[in-house]
């Protein structure tokens, strides 16, 4: 038998903190992950699905998709329902009436912020958590900073890189990257720099393709 925990399987997930299917897909791929059993390195990278966001939109996720998007009020509403719904088969509680619409960018910065004091998986959690559950919004310097404190990151740290825009070219670098690999819509999860997979899989498919990508590495050894 081959032993999985020699050295873990690296992937890389572009995504964006309001996006439904990102959080979605996590939570698949961390049950894909875990049915597959061996190690896992992730590291996530910036997205912007609607840069042109300002940061206070005024209105609801459903006014901004109707008045942006071009689509009808009523296939908003029926949209927002359906992913709830496939939200809560994963064991999240989306709470699309609290949710505050806004540019991702300074998010995106955090978790760089985050990733340089080894805490990226943490923080990208906390956002995503906070835009769907908890009515919190992830666009403000100072939100986000308190977000960032209740992981254990310094506050006044995270206000002075975010203010300073210290991560801005690294959002803009994966922004980039995104754009060199073709990648148009997230989630996007690209294992081992070889196998892309697009969209919240279902878990065993993301099992399968680590799988395929290990014993790959272990018949060229």
């Amino acid at each position: 038998m081959t032993d999985k925990s020699a050295s873990p399987i690296k992937v890389d997930i572009w995504s964006d903190v309001q996006c439904p299917w990102c959080y979605i897909g996590k939570r698949k791929f961390e049950a894909g992950a875990a049915a597959y059993g061996g190690a896992v390195e992730v590291e996530y990278h910036s997205f912007e699905l609607a840069p042109d966001t300002p940061v206070d939109f005024d209105g609801s996720p459903v006014d901004y998709l109707s008045q942006r998007k071009g689509m009808p009020v009523e296939q908003v509403t029926r949209m927002l329902t359906n992913v709830t719904g496939i939200a809560a088969s994963v064991g999240l509680d989306f709470d699309y009436d609290h949710v505050h619409q806004t540019n991702t960018v300074k998010a995106h910065e955090l978790i760089h912020f985050a990733k340089a004091q080894g805490r990226q998986l943490d923080m990208k959690e906390r956002l995503l958590k906070a835009y769907f559950v908890d009515g919190r919004h992830v666009g403000r310097i100072e939100d986000l900073a308190d977000l960032a404190a209740e992981i254990g990151l310094d506050r006044k740290e995270v206000v002075r890189v975010l203010t300073d825009e210290t991560y801005l070219a690294e959002v803009k670098a994966d922004v980039a990257q995104a754009a060199s690999y073709g990648i148009q819509g997230v989630p996007f999860f690209v294992i081992e720099g070889t196998y892309g997979v697009s969209g919240a899989q279902d878990a065993t498919s993301f099992a399968n393709v680590l799988e395929q990508a290990r014993s790959e590495r272990e018949a060229i050894k």
